[in-house]
Parts: C-alpha cells; sequence; structure tokens
C-alpha cells in the first residue's frame, strides 16, 4: 500500500480535507482522511483531486486545429467544417490519426482521465484503448433524409460492435442533432439504446438560434444549410416546439441520453431536462467561438439539472485543457458555487456517462485516477482557485508506485 499527504485533498463526494491523505493499493483508493500516516509519501504544496472528465469532445477532428476561424454564424462554421473534411475522405488518414494521438496525451497531460468522446467513423476507439484512456465512445449518426432509418442503425450497430467492447472503451450509437437527423432515425438509434442494457446515448441540442427556429418555423439558416447539401425533406413536418419538447415527443430524452449544450434553453426546457433526468454537457468555450453566445450556466444549475463539461473539439476551442474550461465557467457563472463547478467536471461528468463506479470522486473501492495540482502555500479556498484555471505544468498524476511523474 502506497499513502500520499498533501496540503489538501479534494474527495468531491466530501468537502475539501486538509492536510489529508490517500492510500492506494494496487490500482485501487484504499482510504483518504485527514492526518499523515507513517508511511506516506509527503507532496507539499498540492491538491489531489480525481482525474476530471471531459463529457463530450471529437477527438477525430483534432487535426482542424486553427483551420477553423471563429464565427458570428453557427451554420456557416459548420460548412466550414464540412469543407475541411472532405480534405481527408480516408478517416483512417495519418493527419487524422497523429492528432487525435496527440490531444488524447495533452488532455491527459491536463489532468483528463475520462473522456465522452463524438465519433463520425470510430477510429478513435482503437487510439483510446492504445493510450490507456477510459471513454464513453458515442458512433454519431446522420440523416435528414435517409430512405432506411432501421437498417442505418442495424449497419451502424455491426460497426460499433466489430471494434468491440471493454471495460475502458465502451462504444454506443448518437444521434448528431435536430437539424440533421429525421424524427425515424432518432427513433431507430433510441430502440437501438433501449435494446442494450446499461447503453447510453449523446445529442447536440439547443445549441444554436437556427436550431430553434428550424424546429419552430422550419425556416431560417439551418433550413438553407440542409438545402444547400441537397438533403432537405419536403416530408419533414414542422414540429412547431422547442428541442426539449420535440425529443421529448420522440421519446427520445432520458436518464441514459446526454443533451449537449443548450445555450438557447428556456426554464421551460431546462424543467423538461430535469423530469427526463438527463445531463446536460456545457462547453463555454466553444458556444462562443462558434457564434451561438454564451450558455447560461447560473440557470442550468439554477433548475436542478444535472451539470457535467466538456471541451467540444480542437475545431472550435484552444485546447482540451478542462481546467480552462472551468475557468470560462467560473468566469460566466459567478454565482454558481467553485465546489459546484468542480463537481461537474469530476463526479457529474462521471456519472453521466456510467463510469462513476471508477471514476469522479476520491472513495475507496474507486480506480485510484488521481492528479496533484500545484498550489501557492496562501491559498485558503482551495476550490476557488483551481476553478481559476491550470495549467499542464503543475499537474501530475500519482501512481502506485509512490512517484509522481509530470506527463
Amino acid at each position: 500500500m502506497t499513502s500520499f499527504t498533501a496540503a489538501w485533498v479534494l474527495p468531491i463526494s466530501a468537502p475539501p480535507i486538509r492536510n489529508g491523505f490517500v492510500a492506494i493499493e494496487g490500482d485501487r483508493i484504499a482510504a483518504v482522511g485527514d492526518g499523515v500516516p507513517a508511511d506516506a509519501a509527503p507532496r507539499g504544496d498540492v491538491a489531489i483531486l480525481p482525474a476530471l472528465v471531459n463529457a463530450h469532445t471529437h477527438l477525430e477532428l483534432s487535426y482542424l486545429h486553427g483551420r477553423v476561424p471563429p464565427s458570428t454564424s453557427f451554420n456557416e462554421w459548420v460548412m466550414a467544417v464540412m469543407a475541411l473534411r472532405r480534405d481527408y475522405p480516408d478517416p483512417s488518414a495519418p493527419p487524422i490519426l497523429e492528432a487525435a494521438r496527440q490531444a488524447i496525451s495533452r488532455a491527459r497531460a491536463s489532468g483528463t482521465g475520462l473522456f465522452g468522446d463524438v465519433s463520425n467513423t470510430l477510429v478513435t476507439v482503437p487510439l483510446l484503448r492504445e493510450a490507456g484512456m477510459a471513454a464513453q465512445v458515442f458512433y454519431e449518426l446522420i440523416g435528414f433524409n435517409h430512405p432506411d432509418p432501421a437498417g442505418r442503425v442495424r449497419e451502424a450497430r455491426t460497426a460499433a460492435d466489430s471494434v468491440g467492447a471493454n471495460a475502458g472503451v465502451r462504444v454506443s450509437l448518437a444521434p448528431h442533432a435536430p437539424y440533421s437527423v429525421s424524427p425515424a432515425l432518432f427513433m431507430a438509434i433510441r430502440a437501438d439504446v433501449d435494446a442494450h442494457p446499461n447503453s447510453i446515448t449523446s445529442v447536440h441540442l439547443g445549441e444554436s438560434p437556427a436550431e430553434v427556429e428550424l424546429l419552430r418555423q422550419g425556416s431560417g439558416p439551418a433550413r438553407v444549410m440542409l438545402e444547400k447539401l441537397g438533403v432537405w425533406s419536403n416530408e419533414w413536418q414542422v414540429p412547431g416546439v422547442s428541442p426539449t419538447e420535440y425529443l421529448a415527443a420522440l421519446g427520445f430524452l432520458g436518464t441514459d441520453a446526454l443533451v449537449v449544450h443548450g445555450v438557447q434553453f428556456t426554464p421551460e426546457d431546462l424543467a423538461r431536462l430535469c423530469t427526463a433526468g438527463s445531463p446536460l454537457v456545457s462547453c463555454p468555450r466553444s458556444n462562443t467561438y462558434v457564434g451561438v453566445g454564451a450558455p447560461p450556466l447560473e440557470s442550468f444549475y439554477a433548475a436542478g439539472v444535472p451539470v457535467a463539461f466538456g471541451t467540444d473539439s480542437l475545431a472550435s476551442v484552444a485546447d482540451l485543457n478542462m481546467f480552462a474550461e472551468l475557468a470560462e465557467a467560473r468566469r460566466i457563472a459567478p454565482s454558481v458555487t467553485a465546489r459546484d463547478l468542480l463537481r461537474s467536471a469530476t463526479l457529474t461528468g462521471a456519472h453521466a456517462l456510467r463510469y462513476d463506479e471508477d471514476y469522479g470522486s476520491i472513495e475507496p473501492g474507486k480506480r485510484a485516477a488521481m492528479i496533484a495540482v500545484r498550489v501557492p502555500p496562501h491559498v485558503v479556498d482551495v476550490e476557488e482557485y483551481l476553478v481559476g484555471g491550470v495549467e499542464p505544468h503543475a499537474i501530475s498524476w500519482l501512481n502506485s508506485d509512490g512517484a509522481t511523474p509530470s506527463v
């Protein structure tokens, strides 16, 4: 057994412990508390906390970093991404794989230990396993006018099964968004999720004003984009409702359906999510980059919705550092406590991804996936300090051999 002491230990499931310790046996946490065990490895002025959870990103888009400029029009940003993706029709092209590998490595270096990764190609599954990174991979389907939604889902399920499943990296199916997925495809994906116990899914929802206009009125930039792409369907009936009303009517929402973004959500939308139990994943830096505005984070928390955080992809954010995401969340939501923000970036994210038996908090029996963050000796409110932004050079991973090498 190896024990570590620290100026602060943040179990997340309990208040911070001043001058605490964590004991590890094998790859599991054996004990956590205050005081200094005789065999402890002193760490000085650091805070020990569980690895962070990036509940929404697109690792396969990492090669687009710096290639898609910020936009004030979400649909123009989407079209730019689609155009650039055509440069590499082979999803396993070396630039795509190498950029994804580097993104995984850099995310780990900044304290991330668990991903919710969205993939249209499944190329990231072997990369995540190669890196020893835990992840829920959402195999994302698109099809606004697909002629055989059920057949499309059967093909996707075969592809998902072919990459294999294990406890470290799981794969499930997910729809992209209401403006890119038909009602029939939504329901076929929901049927697949229901048919696989413990499976979860994810959807981009309430992200842009254009999405809201399409659902309520059947018009606007989202329809123009679909028409330009040649995928508009005249058979699609305008629902005339909000994004959450639309998916609730399709029977899609639930505790197993992560809703991502929610920038345009009204109080009624949030109440509907609470009723359904759907976790909400917020990506504030990306939302600003793609021109949809800052998410109403304070309203998310006030409504009682389970809030997790993600960075989104490197096509719309400077890095995959979850501490940077926390700093932006702190900036736009000053009334939310630092404790709640940290919980969102750890335990809530792990619970949403259904990895909370192993990740998200420092508790006996859980996996010893923990980081140590250097903290100045004068810090009194360690939680507030941690949501102010932490750079990778201040972060190290705890190992069961007693070493804490920088990664």
